[in-house]
């Protein structure tokens, strides 16, 4: 499916498919809180903002909707203002990205017993019962990307270096898929893929090691921008000149910027992971329970290849990330 259908295929989910208009509003009244990390490094920071923008934008286009938004700097904060959001603010609807998987899995239960819509959002519960919906980013897709374009760009042959995020079921996910279109390239040779935690720092210090280990690198898989830029930074002190292609992901705005303006022959694609998301779920979320309607049990955002072409895109000048 092209890009092009697949976004048509959101739209017709949020609009069409639906059936949802303005006027089938007015039937319900939704009082929607968010619960949502707080912006502590780029991605979250791009959360926050879009969670912002959705409050914005919907509460302005249906005035039976209420959006209230709460940000949390730990699980224990996470799970209290659920408390907080029923009980104080009497809720009827949540959207949650759990600020981690297993402690939050309880509180969110507690308020489903409750009676409120729940979707979780990208980090899933250990137990999907205390969820009505859950919507996500394409994790196969982000690591089946970048393999088929680095596989493509290097000919079929080649040494790469991969840097995955940490420990979890998604990074598994995005290294299977990887590694499951680099079967089919035997020339193509996977040196060594080590966790850089999504981190620039940790990823500054994994590619050091593998510039120090290999003396012929082609191209590098970063998986996540924030790690691209600690591995240009590491390429550019230790002044190697093998690398021919630094391949990040999630489609920060400095990196699709760079990917625009040309600047780092290095930066040649990136893949979608964008926090707008968050955006993507209280949008479906709010219009389908103003209708009075539910979502499907699981809703994939695409991730979808961002090149020079298509790259304005996927360009927000006023997101944090």
């Amino acid at each position: 499916m092209t890009f092009a259908v697949r976004l048509l295929a959101i739209a017709a989910f949020a609009a069409g498919t639906l059936g949802f208009t303005a006027t089938a509003s007015a039937q319900n009244k939704v009082n929607l809180g968010v619960a949502i990390p707080a912006a502590t490094h780029g991605f979250t920071g791009g959360i926050v903002w879009w969670a912002g923008e959705a409050k914005k934008e919907l509460e302005k286009k249906y005035p039976d909707l209420k959006v209230t938004i709460k940000t949390a700097a730990n699980a224990g904060e996470q799970a209290n203002q659920l408390q907080d959001l029923v009980t104080a603010n009497k809720i009827n609807a949540l959207v949650v990205f759990p600020f981690e998987s297993a402690a939050l899995t309880k509180p969110v239960a507690q308020v489903k017993a409750k009676g409120v819509y729940v979707t979780v959002v990208d980090r899933g519960l250990t137990d999907t019962s205390a969820q009505d919906a859950y919507v996500a980013g394409d994790n196969t897709a982000f690591g089946k990307i970048p393999a088929e374009y680095l596989a493509k760009a290097l000919g079929g042959k080649g040494n790469i270096v991969a840097l995955r995020g940490i420990a979890t079921t998604l990074d598994n996910e995005r290294m299977d898929a990887f590694n499951s279109v680099m079967k089919n390239h035997p020339d193509i040779k996977l040196l060594d893929a080590k966790y850089g935690n999504w981190n620039r720092d940790d990823a500054f210090k994994v590619m050091q090691d593998f510039l120090t280990r290999f003396k012929q690198i082609d191209a590098v898989w970063a998986a996540d921008d924030d790690m691209a830029v600690g591995v240009l930074k590491a390429i550019d002190q230790a002044k190697r000149s093998d690398i021919r292609i630094v391949f990040g992901g999630a489609g920060a705005k400095g990196m699709v910027k760079t990917l625009i303006d040309g600047q780092d022959p290095r930066i040649q694609a990136n893949v979608s992971y964008s926090p707008k998301f968050i955006y993507d779920a209280i949008k479906l979320t709010a219009e389908a329970r103003l209708k009075g309607d539910k979502l499907p049990a699981t809703t994939i955002i695409p991730s979808v290849l961002i090149t020079k072409e298509n790259a304005k895109q996927f360009y927000f000048p006023d997101s944090p990330f």
